[in-house]
């Protein structure tokens, strides 16, 4: 048997917002954009740079309820939701703070590797991390 995950979905309050942040912000890939006319909806998948073809993508999920939208953000409920892992986390680190990503916690060195944790344009934590 084999099995992988294919893509996570990610609830946002804004497709083009979410792109502009994800792709513009973290250099992310738009991988699809597509118009699903029978749900109202778009099919917007996004990948970290250097994601190798056929790797887990990101569904960016316009919330469509309002009991969805109350999770825009928190999904985690503030714990870190995604870990975004980095060859070079210091040439990472510093184009996220010239891009004006907002660290919630600062650089750390630990047994593991290296880690800092920031949120995306809708709140959600993130770890930025190297892996040693």
């Amino acid at each position: 048997m084999t099995q992988r995950l294919a893509h996570i979905a990610l609830l946002v309050g804004d497709y083009d917002e979410a792109i502009a942040w994800y792709c513009g912000k973290l250099g992310f890939t738009l991988v699809a954009d597509e118009y699903q006319p029978e749900q109202d909806k778009r099919w917007v998948l996004i990948a970290p740079p250097g994601a190798p073809p056929g790797g887990t993508t990101i569904l960016l999920a316009r919330a469509s309820t309002p009991d969805q939208a109350r999770f825009v953000g928190d999904q985690a409920g503030g714990r870190v939701f995604l870990f975004l892992e980095t060859d070079d986390f210091r040439r990472d680190h510093a184009a996220y703070l010239a891009a004006g990503v907002n660290f919630v916690r600062e650089p750390q060195v630990a047994d593991y590797g290296t880690v800092a944790v920031f949120e995306d344009v809708y709140g959600n934590r993130w770890d930025l991390i190297e892996y040693t």
